[in-house]
């Protein structure tokens, strides 16, 4: 028997002073049975950071030929496709092909450094895509609960998450960005 996704609902608030963006919102995520909460919980924060009413939640792990977030305009054309982890450069140049915009998140410390340094060159030559590398993503990880209320204000790129257990900051790594 196959192991079903838990579901975590999630009260967001966002304070995006970057891109005046100010928001609420209750998310539904279904965590994947091998995903894991730093996972999940990294696609909670490029949700965040790129935030938006048409910004939607893919099938992520459970669907090869989706991304975990995408916002799409109203013809159903692809804006922006964002990705979590470390995917094979051929998944990025077909989201390419697909998007108008491309985000690829990283996170994993040394081992995301590693997959930046042996794609990086790739990447470089791609006008639409953005990388982005979270370097610390534990305390992030540790904050998952099913019935979690948290906040995010971004502020010059910085991020302060803010929970029932306290608050920390997390530094994006912007590697590229699109053109």
């Amino acid at each position: 028997m196959a192991l079903k996704s838990t579901i975590y609902k999630i009260e967001v608030n966002i304070a995006d002073m970057d891109r005046h963006y100010y928001q609420q919102h209750h998310l539904t995520l279904a965590k994947h049975p091998s995903e894991t909460d730093e996972r999940l919980m990294v696609r909670l924060l490029a949700f965040a950071l790129y935030a938006d009413e048409s910004l939607l939640f893919g099938k992520g792990l459970s669907e090869d030929d989706e991304p975990d977030l995408w916002q799409k305009d109203l013809t159903g054309a692809i804006e922006r496709w964002i990705c979590v982890g470390l995917p094979d450069e051929r998944e990025i140049r077909k989201a390419c092909g697909r998007s108008v915009h491309v985000v690829q998140v990283l996170y994993g410390g040394r081992t995301a450094d590693m997959w930046w340094e042996q794609h990086h060159k790739a990447m470089l030559k791609l006008d639409n895509v953005t990388v982005l590398n979270l370097p610390e993503t534990e305390q992030l990880a540790a904050a998952a609960t099913r019935g979690l209320s948290i906040s995010f204000t971004i502020q010059d790129r910085q991020i302060l998450v803010s929970y029932e257990g306290g608050s920390f900051e997390i530094s994006p790594v912007w590697l590229k960005e699109a053109s």
